[in-house]
């Protein structure tokens, strides 16, 4: 088969990046032409305010550079990750004109929400759901905190459901969860294009949870609840539970870096390791003693979780949307209460170091790896997605 794989790549790494590289090398792995089309964001610097906001509505240089390589490499299908801001929602019609299906993968709520979290001053914040002009987002300067850049992805995406993009020109969506799915028919996308899918991550065997750390890997940016995370851990260095001999790691660079620093400054068993390459974040997970998602916002599906997951290594998680579902109390991870930094100080204190009780999540974290997101049954899902859409497309139903 002959895919294109399209992404606009953020200016801070992350999830979304990750797993575009993932499903390149799970499809290449299983012998298919990959061919992909990949814009970033740090160009923005150096592109004119105007140039930027034409392209986010529209971008015509997508356009014709889309459909030159859907013909160029005889195309079946067009996978999405991400097309916001350089992109944009034009390479849909790109796709359609030359008769090839389109996916676009849902990491997060950009189609409904402006700053794509429904996360609004360290709250969940809807109001924008099913709202076919998101006009508030301006008002709260949701994106970026820009009130010109929040009514310019307002107007995207306003415009794009009026022309019937959202529910004509893509033609499946994937969802990484449930719960995720439910919130995007919610606000008005169509439920029969939109499938669960989740991501499938690189399978390099069990961690051993020797390292006996705690560990964050992410963005440090505010919907990942660090901020929380950091409390909680004054408050267990206060207590004296928390730092000897347990230590706290932090994989990531973010807009928050320099104030968390700042924040566990004069605490030297918490380290800041900034970004690191896959195998080494891979690395850390598997000698970690858990992972800590301390998220305060609707997570579409945490990769780390299931990086976590896939070395055995069990999850400490805010109690809210998808990982709040996925993590079980007591079989594969241990819950707390969103942004509840006292209720996170204690999951901490109380965390085994070892015994029956950490050898039970540990098991259970794998388990859920190999019946959920092992690539051999994600890549099942993908192929059966992909011969859906490109039947539909050319049988013209």
């Amino acid at each position: 088969m002959n895919i294109l794989v399209v992404h606009n790549r953020y200016a801070y790494a992350g999830g979304e990046d990750e797993a575009f590289a993932t499903e390149i090398e799970l499809l290449r792995s299983h012998g298919h032409n990959v061919v992909t089309h990949v814009q970033d964001n740090k160009v923005i610097a150096d592109v004119s305010r105007m140039s930027v906001v034409r392209r986010a509505f529209w971008s015509s240089e997508d356009y014709k550079a889309v459909r030159g390589l859907i013909r160029q490499h005889n195309i079946d299908v067009m996978s999405v990750h991400n097309f916001f801001p350089l992109i944009s929602p034009a390479i849909f019609y790109a796709a359609a004109a030359e008769k090839v299906a389109s996916i676009q993968t849902l990491h997060n709520y950009r189609l409904l929400c402006p700053g794509g979290t429904f996360l609004r001053d360290g709250k969940v914040c809807e109001e924008c759901l099913g709202s076919a002009l998101p006009w508030k987002a301006a008002l709260h300067r949701c994106y970026r905190g820009s009130r010109v850049q929040s009514a310019v992805t307002a107007g995207m995406l306003s415009s794009h459901r009026l022309l019937g993009t959202w529910s004509h020109m893509v033609t499946r969506y994937l969802a990484l969860t449930a719960f995720m799915r439910d919130k995007m028919i919610a606000g008005g996308l169509p439920a029969e294009r939109i499938v669960v899918k989740p991501n499938s991550v690189e399978e390099t065997g069990l961690g051993t949870g020797e390292g006996d750390d705690f560990l964050f890997v992410g963005r440090l940016s505010p919907e990942k609840g660090v901020d929380v995370l950091l409390r909680a851990w004054g408050k267990l260095r206060a207590s004296g539970a928390a730092g000897v001999p347990r230590r706290l790691r932090i994989v990531g660079t973010g807009p928050k870096e320099i104030e968390l620093r700042a924040a566990a400054s004069g605490w030297p068993e918490v380290r800041f390791l900034g970004h690191l390459p896959g195998a080494a974040v891979r690395e850390e997970i598997g000698n970690a003693a858990a992972v800590i998602l301390p998220s305060i916002w609707y997570e579409g599906l945490s990769r780390v979780m299931t990086e976590a997951f896939s070395k055995g290594t069990p999850v400490i998680a805010s109690d809210i949307g998808p990982i709040g579902a996925a993590v079980r109390p007591g079989d594969n991870g241990v819950l707390f209460r969103v942004g509840d930094d006292a209720d996170l100080a204690e999951a901490l204190a109380r965390f085994p170091a070892r015994g029956d009780a950490l050898s039970q999540l540990r098991s259970g974290a794998r388990a859920d790896f190999d019946r959920q997101y092992a690539s051999g049954v994600v890549y099942a899902q993908l192929m059966e997605i992909y011969a859906a859409a490109i039947a539909e497309v050319r049988g013209g139903s």
